[in-house]
């Protein structure tokens, strides 16, 4: 895993999820990562499990944000943290953008990176 320990906005590679959604990692080192994630009103983050804890904050848009079943309408400027391996997933209610951080990094988003 090369680590991206310094990032610039307009280097970092913009990746198409599809159904309204891209994903852009950000800084990181094998312990810690943040992403930007882009959703267009409507699009769904489905509901997933994952080993790593994660933080999410609201930079723009609306989001109800489902946790364990326990649902939330976000704004900006809220967070949430997601315990490792609970069940969660989004639905963007008006077109926005989350700062995602994990902690360990996900070497999965660095292989599509």
């Amino acid at each position: 895993m090369t680590q991206g320990i310094f990032c610039r906005h307009d280097e970092a590679a913009l990746n198409d999820l599809g159904g309204g959604t891209a994903r852009r990692v950000l800084a990181w080192n094998a312990a810690l990562m943040a992403v930007e994630v882009s959703f267009e009103r409507g699009a769904v983050g489905a509901a997933h499990t994952h080993p790593h804890t994660q933080c999410s904050y609201v930079l723009s848009g609306r989001f109800r944000y489902t946790v364990e079943g326990e649902s939330v309408d976000m704004a900006p400027g809220d967070s949430i943290i997601v315990p490792a391996g609970a069940v969660h997933g989004t639905e963007c209610l008006a077109q926005g953008v989350l700062l995602d951080v994990f902690t360990p990094a996900r070497e999965d988003f660095v292989s599509q990176a």
